[in-house]
């Protein structure tokens, strides 16, 4: 406890420094971009009446350029936003009137200008729309961290964040939707920040978030000391769609399929420094039944049960953000977000022991997440580029509910065993980090920190109060990194983390438990450019993977009263170490990056399996929970490359492999697979564009067996393909896309053992075929109008962008 304090401590104090010496504030690695507005009101000279419609352009006093425009209201007011600290000269015309210019400048400092009355007569100009295209790479490599651009890739619409996850390189997702980097877990970020959601379960927090409302994908293999060590095989980034344009914007998608339905709204308002940003979304997945077999091998009998569930699946999710700029220097940001997912519906199955019948079990399931998220940031920038200090603050909320009916009944029918439970999961947690930047050369920058993590998780069970679990867990963390290039061609960044970690919770048999440990986190990255755009690059890092309320919560699940499952709140967290060496390379628009790995893990968590007797039923079956296994190391390579055949068509392969091997840290644990294993995942997608605004994408993604101490599931393979056509001047599309059109079910086996006496196969046929029409639209183009006029349109106009809207031409 005394170790936190100092680190919360040494976090207030870096706060109170900053208060005290402003001048260490920090602006990142761009220069200032914040804008003012410029401002005047416009009258006729003799009458000193408003003139209405007068055209305003604003051009740059140094290049002659015109960086923006606008039209005066009805009372002569006009308002140019959008404008960077500088020197400028304002022209204002109209029929009938003589042009004036008036030298205006704006500062860091001061970034608004209003300079009152304009007496002015000129010549009218007209302000064309405009709308500026680009189109990014679908993904790109940097120094720690590839880059997956989903919005660039045209058949995304329609899906979820899993299916977005499939195609991102170095990932494998199983049919859960349970994401791993190269074998290993991972932690997953919404915008940079932690979400109470993922805390809970990844796998549905990825179904909540639509396909369509996600920008890009960070895959950060190698995280600086800046980073949580949360993560034993790194972190994944996910960046959400935000329009920084001076205007409204927005975009509407929508799906429907035979598996599931999406849609999602988003849009972005825009002001001068004001900006505000909301996005609405929701999925439903309609019930389908999922054939299931559980075959329990017991001391006592073999119990098989041949079953069915009717499940379904829906979500929400929505956000509403808020950005201003003060000034050029001073930016403070918030933003609130709240998901909601259920799961849920009935399911029966017949029993058999030893092959006879035994009669039908009758059930009924009910799971449902709530989480809210709300963060407050600000930023300080100075006159010196790269340099920033940052505060944050994040508080989250969450609450899951898991409640289930069970109805055994004998092979007569007679009524043998009925249970029923509810347990509510609630998760609470506050964030406050602090985070300085500051740069001592062009290519020399140091990053120091600190930031306190206070969690609470608690579980209540409604039948049996006594079983009521409080846990805490407090993090106090700072990091120190500095990046500096040793030659033109070779990069350096490093750093070290240090974390201390208070546990202490209340176990089932009301003992206090208390676990703390401190930690020191290292890690390097070495880069070379060689030949311009082809790197090399050597990174170590060690990273930590903390047990989430999933793994903890010590509520027995009877959902089936043969196959129960239960956390374990003494789990140790895993500490793993990562070495990595990659190489990338671009050659005519395609693309190689190639890594070999190393990693070993210590305190390995894994689902465990073991007999199990209710102790209030009596029911003989098999337990699910989680233990630390043991020590893996892992060696491994991961392949990714994007080839253009033709100018419009892209084929994109991923190929990844790693072994499994564990080495188990208690003599009397017994599993089934002890040696050497490979476990592997192969991606391959084809995206062709045609005439008239027409794509397709076909794709496949093979994953190998996968390897536990206790367990092995079956290899997995499914496809897909997607048509999408432009319209409505490509601010629309419809789209056509299918996944497995030609097998509804996909068969997932899976094999444990644990000794001679006990041994478990499942095997689940998932439905997950799916034939479906996606639409969106995109709006908010910048658009300025005034009324019909007389135009002189026989003079060339300058058309030039500036700022947000188009530029205004100056007559000559």
């Amino acid at each position: 406890m005394k170790k936190l304090l100092l680190i919360c401590a040494a976090l207030l104090m870096m706060i109170n420094a900053k208060a005290q010496f402003p001048m260490m504030g920090g602006g990142g690695n761009a220069a200032p971009k914040v804008t003012g507005r410029i401002s005047a009101t416009i009258l006729d000279s003799l009458t000193k009446q408003p003139v209405e419609y007068a055209t305003v352009s604003l051009i740059n006093a140094k290049t002659s350029k015109t960086v923006n425009g606008a039209l005066t209201d009805t009372k002569g007011k006009v308002s140019i936003q959008n404008i960077a600290p500088g020197e400028y000269k304002l022209v204002v015309g109209f029929i009938g009137y003589t042009s004036k210019n008036v030298m205006v400048k704006t500062t860091p400092e001061k970034p608004d200008n209003n300079i009152g009355n304009v007496y002015l007569t000129g010549t009218s100009n007209t302000l064309n729309q405009v709308t500026i295209e680009g189109k990014k790479n679908i993904v790109e490599n940097k120094i720690d961290r590839m880059v997956y651009n989903a919005e660039a890739d045209a058949t995304n619409a329609g899906g979820d964040a899993t299916d977005v996850m499939r195609k991102v390189p170095m990932l494998s997702v199983d049919i859960n939707g349970n994401v791993q980097l190269r074998g290993s877990a991972v932690r997953v970020l919404i915008n940079g920040k932690p979400s109470g959601t993922m805390a809970n379960s990844v796998a549905d927090a990825l179904k909540m978030i639509p396909a369509d409302q996600i920008k890009s994908v960070e895959v950060i293999t190698n995280p600086s000391a800046k980073y949580e060590a949360e993560g034993s095989g790194g972190i994944i980034n996910i960046i959400t769609k935000k329009s920084n344009a001076e205007g409204v914007s927005g975009s509407v998608n929508a799906s429907a399929g035979t598996r599931q339905n999406n849609g999602s709204f988003n849009l972005t308002a825009k002001s001068g420094r004001l900006s505000a940003n909301t996005a609405l979304g929701g999925s439903f997945a309609y019930p389908q039944e999922t054939r299931t077999s559980f075959f329990n091998r017991t001391s006592a009998a073999d119990i098989l049960q041949n079953g069915m569930s009717d499940w379904k699946r829906e979500g929400f999710n929505g956000s509403l953000g808020m950005d201003y700029d003060f000034n050029a220097y001073n930016n403070l940001s918030t933003n609130a977000k709240y998901n909601r997912f259920y799961n849920g519906g009935p399911s029966g199955s017949s029993l058999f022991k030893n092959n006879v019948a035994d009669g039908t079990v009758v059930g009924r399931s009910d799971m449902g997440n709530n989480n809210l998220d709300w963060n407050l940031d600000y930023r300080r920038t100075t006159k010196k580029k790269g340099e920033e200090f940052s505060v944050a603050g994040q508080i989250t909320q969450g609450r899951n509910t898991n409640e289930f009916i069970n109805d055994q009944r004998g092979s007569s029918g007679v009524p043998d065993n009925y249970s029923e439970s509810r347990n509510v999961g609630r998760n609470r947690e506050y964030t406050l980090q602090t985070d300085y930047v500051y740069p001592f050369a062009k290519s020399v920058t140091v990053e120091v920190g600190a930031k306190a993590i206070l969690r609470n998780i608690r579980s209540e069970f409604a039948r049996n109060t006594d079983q009521d679990f409080d846990y805490d867990q407090n993090v106090g963390a700072a990091y120190s990194t500095i990046s500096f290039n040793l030659t033109k061609k070779i990069q350096f960044k490093g750093g070290v983390r240090a974390e201390y970690t208070e546990i202490g919770f209340v176990d089932v048999k009301g003992a206090k438990v208390t676990n703390d440990y401190f930690n020191l986190f290292p890690s390097a990255i070495l880069s070379q450019t060689i030949k311009g755009s082809t790197t090399v690059k050597l990174a170590y890092n060690k990273r930590v993977q903390r047990p989430s309320l999933a793994f903890l919560n010590p509520f027995l699940n009877e959902t089936n009263p043969y196959n129960v499952l239960q956390g374990n709140p003494l789990l140790d967290p895993e500490i793993s170490h990562n070495i990595e060496l990659g190489y990338s390379t671009f050659v005519k628009g395609s693309m190689i990056n190639a890594s070999l790995f190393y990693r070993r893990v210590s305190n390995i968590i894994e689902n465990f399996n073991r007999e199990y007797v209710s102790p209030t039923t009596g029911l003989r079956g098999a337990l699910t929970t989680y233990n630390n296994i043991g020590t893996t190391q892992s060696f491994g390579t991961n392949v990714f490359a994007s080839y253009n055949p033709t100018p419009k068509w892209t084929l994109m392969t991923n190929i990844g492999l790693n072994t499994y091997e564990v080495e188990n840290n208690d003599p009397n644990r017994i599993g089934m697979n002890q040696g050497t294993y490979l476990n592997y995942n192969f991606f391959m997608r084809s995206a062709t564009a045609f005439k008239g605004g027409w794509n397709l994408e076909l794709f496949g993604v093979v994953n190998s067996p996968r390897y536990t101490f206790q367990s092995t599931t079956a290899a997995m393979f499914f496809y897909g393909g997607g048509v999408k056509k432009d319209i409505m001047k490509k601010q629309g599309s419809v789209g056509f896309n299918v996944l497995n059109p030609f097998k509804r079910d996909l068969h997932i086996k899976t094999i444990s053992e644990s000794g001679s006496s006990f041994a478990q196969t499942q095997n689940i046929y998932y439905p997950l075929r799916q034939i479906g029409l996606n639409f969106s639209y995109k709006f908010g183009k910048l658009k300025f109008t005034e009324k019909k006029k007389i135009k002189n349109d026989d003079i060339k106009q300058d058309q030039q962008q500036g700022g947000g809207m188009g530029g205004m031409g100056q007559g000559r």
